[in-house]
């Protein structure tokens, strides 16, 4: 049932224009109809390359024309989000197709709201994961070099599913109802049990390892069997998400002082994401993984599981149903994305979606490579 689902869209997106060939067809000798050729003859693909641009004078590209592209996770949705990018490209088909995909006009959702609506995880996943793909049209209508040269990609939890897609990785299509189950597995893995997630920025002497054991221990203490307490999320030095039962969280913002945090903010998501208490969402995330035809991506993705670049479709399917179990080293990727030599310069980096909190903490991780960051804006004025 699930393939003929996406083969009759398959067949409503071909007609009109097929998406993921409009996307691919501003990305150079990264694009134009490779997916095609991949499909039939594996040995075509392009070598993944990296931003550390480590190739000979003389090649293809100077280090300095590199560009990487970044794209965000949930959280950095926002009502109005689309405003001015039907005008580009295949937007409006890509909504369309998503409208059929989800069974609800996701277009709207994103223009008008509810901004309650929109901010559960079933509707801002696949809201994050279209507008962001969006936006790579409107920047390769603007800026067809700026997708031409792009030789490393990386996305924050689902903006995982952009940065594949916009690898070549995986079609438009299956990527959404892939991110459509993703969504709704994770929704009701949080409705199991309260729990959620803290963001934390602590001193150089915070040991959040053990500040998450004290709390357990006092889930513990308040008859908590198996209590979870976790670094979610590696965001920036000395900035993470604990995530896991909310009484652990509780505990933490009770004792924030005396645990040498900062700041403590408790994020609006429905569940403890990244931690064991997602297991429940493995296996539907999984399933659908395995009827997907993945390829290798023709650039280099980055996974959230490890930060090391993703080397082929199986590796892809393990590491993304792993992730939703696994904590997001951000700040590793970064280190790997942008790790080079001393005087090599720095690429140029693209945030391709709603809002700029990777841009933020690409400046805490690394203020060289920060330098040369672009935010592609997903609210336009109208005309």
């Amino acid at each position: 049932a699930h393939r003929t689902v996406l083969i009759s869209l398959e067949v409503s997106m071909h007609k009109s224009g097929r998406i993921l060939w409009r996307i691919e067809s501003n990305r150079g000798q990264h694009g134009s109809h490779a997916a095609d050729k991949n499909r039939s003859s594996p040995s075509t693909q392009h070598e993944p390359c990296s931003a550390t641009a480590d190739q000979e004078p003389g090649a293809r590209r100077r280090p300095g024309e590199a560009h990487v592209a970044l794209f965000p996770g949930q959280g950095s949705q926002f009502v109005g989000m689309g405003r001015g990018l039907v005008k580009y490209g295949a937007v409006r088909d890509m909504f369309s197709v998503a409208q059929k995909i989800l069974g609800y006009d996701l277009l709207s959702l994103c223009l008008n709201g509810p901004e309650e609506v929109l901010m559960k995880t079933i509707h801002c996943q696949p809201a994050v994961f279209v507008t962001s793909l969006a936006a790579v049209e409107r920047l390769g209508q603007e800026n067809p070099a700026a997708i031409e040269n792009c030789v490393a990609t990386a996305g924050f939890s689902v903006g995982e599913f952009a940065a594949l897609v916009f690898s070549g990785a995986m079609d438009f299509t299956e990527a959404l109802y892939a991110v459509n189950v993703r969504a709704r597995a994770m929704q009701a893995a949080s409705e199991q049990t309260p729990s959620g997630m803290l963001s934390v920025v602590g001193r150089p002497q915070a040991n959040y390892k053990h500040a998450c054991l004290q709390a357990r221990e006092h889930c513990q203490s308040q008859g908590i069997k198996d209590p979870v307490c976790m670094v979610a999320n590696y965001l920036f030095p000395d900035g993470r998400v604990i995530a896991g039962h909310q009484e652990a969280l509780d505990f933490l913002q009770m004792n924030s002082r005396k645990l040498h945090f900062l700041h403590t903010r408790k994020l609006p998501v429905s569940g403890a994401f990244h931690t064991p208490l997602m297991e429940s969402a493995v296996e539907p995330l999984r399933e659908v993984l395995s009827k997907l035809e993945i390829r290798r991506p023709e650039i280099a993705v980055h996974s959230n599981v490890d930060g090391k670049r993703y080397m082929h479709s199986k590796h892809i399917q393990r590491q993304l149903a792993r992730q939703l179990v696994s904590p997001v080293k951000w700040e590793q990727t970064m280190h790997e994305v942008y790790e080079r030599t001393e005087g090599q310069p720095f690429p140029i980096t693209y945030e391709v979606g709603p809002g700029k909190q990777l841009g933020s903490m690409l400046q805490r991780c690394n203020l060289k490579a920060y330098r040369n960051y672009q935010h592609i804006d997903v609210a336009l004025e109208q005309d």
